[in-house]
């Protein structure tokens, strides 16, 4: 009863100095994603699952048998958005659901390439991007893609 009475009173103290009070859990719970395609010694999870928010971790297009980028770069950026679409898929969501996307690529001029099969993954609206000049990246690959996504 204090802590409703407490919480009552944070409120309208909100609405009369005009500040928001957000009350949080600190135990929310997480959910790991790590796909059976991905290296089982590889440092990361696939993806976070925190409340109905999915981060992603970054994802090149390499064949997860060979561990060697496609000589095909349409290929490499289909392998690579499959990957997102797979981590997607185990919680329950669909490339709609991305909210950020982030594109890290070495060679910009593949800047056009990339969007003609990118586009193909979306049904509804696109998400916010960015698509950013890189260093090299790891197994040489043309493309590494992160991002965030929001179940409603």
């Amino acid at each position: 009863m204090k802590y409703k009475v407490t919480l009552l009173f944070c409120i309208l103290l909100g609405f009369v100095l005009g500040t928001t009070y957000t009350v949080t859990s600190s135990k929310t719970k997480r959910r790991y994603i790590k796909l059976a395609t991905t290296s089982p010694q590889a440092p990361f999870s696939d993806g976070v699952l925190v409340g109905n928010t999915l981060y992603l971790s970054g994802r090149i297009g390499y064949d997860p048998k060979t561990l060697k980028i496609p000589d095909d770069l349409e290929q490499e950026i289909r392998t690579a958005l499959n990957g997102i679409k797979a981590t997607l898929a185990e919680a329950e969501m669909t490339m709609d659901d991305l909210v950020s996307v982030q594109i890290f690529c070495p060679e910009l001029k593949h800047y056009d390439k990339f969007n003609e099969v990118y586009k193909t993954y979306f049904k509804g609206q696109l998400p916010a991007r960015a698509f950013i000049g890189s260093g090299q990246l790891l197994r040489e690959g043309h493309f590494e893609i992160q991002g965030i996504a929001v179940k409603d």
